[in-house]
């Protein structure tokens, strides 16, 4: 459902697919965060519990930003003064749509990753056997723990990407709406990020250590650089042409 041309984001190339695609363990959590109101899921976090965390409030954030998108896509559709991008508005919204869901995923695929760093923190380790066994069960577990907010960040910058192309060619009295998805997508890619590097260092894999971090760091200069053209492009208030066909 994404839409097939995104003419001003280039993706950076992929680590390795694979890598970011394992199943994850079951949660601790009872129920998936996307089913709780929000003041409960407001309630957890700020409870002494491990998880929810900053890297599924990030992913949280994230995906009011993506429901912003198709919001703003929604109130353009069917606008005779917006025809010329109908199509863009029907892709924007499937767009927002599908992020806005996925990164609900991610929420609850972050609280299940540190869940299992934290059960392997609490291994044993007074022999040497047990030492060995547990460097290698958090090292697992922190890849895993670094791969989540990773696709977090991936998924900021679909968003981010997908906001900058309504922008001049969307409803413009919902224009500020654009500027606080992208905010909420730049944000959210900073915490997620943070995540990320903070995982890292116990990760027994220099070279996945040094490609992940490289990655994370050209996904977050991409979701400034087009962050800051959509903040532009909304305070100059321009039309501007379809995107071509």
């Amino acid at each position: 459902m994404l839409a097939p041309r995104r003419p001003r984001c280039n993706l950076p190339p992929r680590v390795e697919d694979a890598t970011y695609n394992r199943g994850m363990p079951p949660s601790d959590v009872a129920v998936s965060f996307r089913d709780l109101t929000v003041g409960a899921f407001v309630d957890r976090l700020a409870s002494p519990e491990p998880v929810p965390g900053g890297g599924s409030a990030s992913a949280v954030a994230a995906s009011l930003g993506a429901a912003l998108v198709a919001m703003v896509a929604r109130l353009s559709e069917g606008r005779p003064k917006y025809a010329a991008h109908a199509d863009l508005h029907a892709r924007s919204r499937e767009t927002g749509q599908r992020l806005a869901a996925r990164l609900l995923d991610l929420a609850d695929e972050d609280a299940a990753a540190y869940a299992v760093f934290a059960a392997a923190m609490k291994l044993p380790r007074d022999s040497a056997a047990e030492q060995s066994a547990r460097k290698t069960a958090l090292s697992s577990a922190a890849r895993v723990a670094a791969e989540i907010p990773l696709l977090t960040v991936e998924a900021c910058l679909e968003l981010v990407a997908a906001a900058e192309s309504l922008v001049g060619r969307s409803n413009v009295n919902a224009s500020s709406d654009l500027d606080v998805a992208v905010l909420l997508g730049e944000a959210a890619a900073r915490g997620a990020a943070a995540n990320v590097l903070i995982n890292l260092p116990s990760v027994d894999d220099d070279s996945f250590t040094g490609e992940a971090t490289a990655r994370v760091m050209r996904l977050l200069d991409s979701v400034e650089e087009i962050a800051a053209t959509v903040h532009a492009g909304v305070r100059s208030g321009e039309s501007r042409d379809p995107l071509p066909a």
